[in-house]
């Protein structure tokens, strides 16, 4: 969605969880196959689409630090199927996507070296979403292709659209939500459990619980636990990933949380998307060397 709102012409999406490509389906007008990327007849299926920018998440469990960090999973070799998709597609641009950690595994050395062999200059870049338009601190990796450009290529761009300031809940939301404190369970209660919207969000995370009983509150928790504090519901998580309020989420409780919690927000991807717009504009234009 984030690259669609940029102006570019989604023509396919793959994905093998079924509940997900049927929320897909309820949103967009293009093929959503799916489909297992590291069987059968994968590439070619890619191929026949003849993409010029190929956009992928390879899954972050393995890697991410609220995961087991154990890239002998298996789904770690998603990250090597898309550099070899990506390697013989040839596509003039690709963007892959995963947690900070990733930089530190064996396997995204292999999909570097896959993705240099095949002629692509380089960008890394590690964004928080909250100076790019997102109320929530969200650190992401994102690895951009160039097909015979220079490594770097993007960082400008990249750089010169970042906010000054992170953005809060309220100056997105404003006062939508009928609260200005929200629980977030914490992952160990030597950290506070309460947030207020003057502040971005922490990272949206695939879980949904509500107030503990025995929580006990912490001191840096701005207000006590009571008629002003509440969890936020699913569909709350998914504005603060910046799903616009008219898209279609159907599913079981724990599905949606899966797919809200993995997404990228919507307008973290339209930030990168435009990056890579303004780029070529000024290729066109000649005002850039590749």
């Amino acid at each position: 969605m984030g690259f669609q709102k940029a102006g570019y012409n989604i023509v396919a999406a793959f994905e093998k969880w079924k509940p997900a490509v049927e929320v897909y389906k309820k949103n967009f007008k293009h093929c959503a196959h799916e489909y297992d990327l590291t069987e059968g007849n994968a590439r070619n299926i890619v191929k026949k689409y003849e993409p010029n920018i190929i956009i992928g998440g390879p899954p972050c469990q393995d890697f991410s630090t609220a995961g087991l960090r154990d890239e002998k999973l298996g789904r770690a070799a998603l990250t090597i199927v898309f550099a070899e998709i990506v390697s013989d597609v040839s596509p003039q641009f690709f963007v892959m996507e995963n947690v900070p950690s990733a930089r530190k595994s064996s396997v995204y050395a292999h999909a570097i070296d896959i993705f240099r062999k095949s002629g692509f200059g380089l960008t890394e870049k590690i964004l928080d979403a909250s100076y790019c338009g997102v109320p929530q601190t969200r650190k992401r990796l994102f690895l951009i292709g160039n097909k015979g450009a220079k490594d770097n290529f993007l960082d400008l761009y990249l750089e010169r659209n970042l906010s000054a300031t992170p953005m809060t809940i309220y100056e997105y939301l404003g006062d939508s939500l009928g609260v200005e404190y929200y629980f977030r369970v914490p992952t160990n209660y030597k950290r506070r459990g309460v947030y207020s919207i003057y502040e971005p969000a922490l990272t949206i995370r695939c879980i949904d619980r509500p107030i503990p009983k025995g929580y006990k509150g912490h001191p840096n928790d701005p207000v006590e636990i009571g008629p002003k504090v509440r969890a936020l519901t699913i569909i709350e998580r998914s504005y603060i990933q910046t799903f616009p309020k008219d898209f279609v989420f159907e599913g079981t409780k724990s599905d949606l949380n899966q797919m809200i919690g993995n997404a990228v927000p919507v307008r973290l991807a339209e930030y990168i998307a435009r990056a890579i717009s303004e780029y070529t504009d000024d290729i066109e234009k000649g005002g850039v060397p590749i």
